[in-house]
């Protein structure tokens, strides 16, 4: 699957557009940010990568060179066809800093310590965007509408929008306490292959499952979109809360 986004190309949905309701804009972005299966799977090998190593040979060095070295061909691949470094680059950077965080403490279980921070970093920022009503799925959305090139907080007009987001990012709230739940306790314990597993299963698995309740939230809603599209003369009808 490419990772292009322009309309109509093979693997990717085209953009619903204006006039459509907020449920199917929504998604529509979260088909095109997920990556599907290729991207999962260019996010999860080098772990599972690092994680063999490490259970083969208990060398810290050849688990992160294993893992950086998956990491290398994976784009190389995507290089010779011509497709975007996208996904592969999402791998890149988690890697580089697992790497580092392993070798400046000696521990391999250190290497999975910057994704639980980012989970709980994730998790406060969620539930902070509920709280003040700016949910995090709507950023998400609205990052990738053209309508809103030139004002990426404008989704917040629309209040149907922002109703279905502020469900939306509960899911994603979910799936954060989820991770947390199950990777600090192993951590402590230092149980990299456990930790490894966890990871794979926790990530494009969980994202899944939390894309189904997303799916069954969205299909059963059918909530005006309220945002012009471009060019528009005439208000949409306002929404009510």
């Amino acid at each position: 699957m490419t990772t292009d986004q322009a309309p109509g190309r093979r693997g990717v949905p085209a953009d619903p557009g204006p006039g459509h309701t907020v449920e199917e804009l929504i998604r529509h972005r979260l088909a095109t940010a997920l990556g599907g299966w290729r991207g999962s799977v260019e996010t999860a090998l080098p772990t599972v990568a690092f994680v063999v190593l490490w259970v083969w040979r208990k060398d810290l060095t050849a688990a992160i060179v294993a893992s950086v070295a998956v990491t290398v061909v994976l784009a190389v691949v995507r290089l010779v066809q011509r497709q975007s470094l996208q996904y592969v680059l999402s791998a890149v950077f988690p890697t580089a800093i697992a790497a580092f965080f392993a070798l400046r403490s000696g521990k391999a279980e250190d290497a999975f310590l910057p994704g639980i921070l980012w989970n709980a970093v994730m998790l406060a920022v969620a539930l902070v965007s509920v709280a003040l009503r700016w949910p995090l799925v709507g950023f998400m959305v609205g990052a990738g509408d053209p309508r809103l090139a030139d004002d990426p907080v404008g989704w917040h007009r629309d209040r149907g929008l922002v109703r279905v987001c502020q469900r939306l990012t509960l899911v994603l709230v979910a799936l954060f306490v989820i991770r947390l739940a199950v990777m600090v306790p192993l951590y402590l314990a230092s149980e990299v292959a456990l930790l490894g597993v966890a990871k794979v299963a926790l990530g494009w698995p969980l994202w899944l499952a939390g894309v189904g309740v997303m799916g069954l939230l969205l299909v059963k809603g059918h909530t005006p979109a309220e945002l012009e599209p471009e060019g528009s003369v005439h208000s949409a009808p306002r929404g009510t809360l």
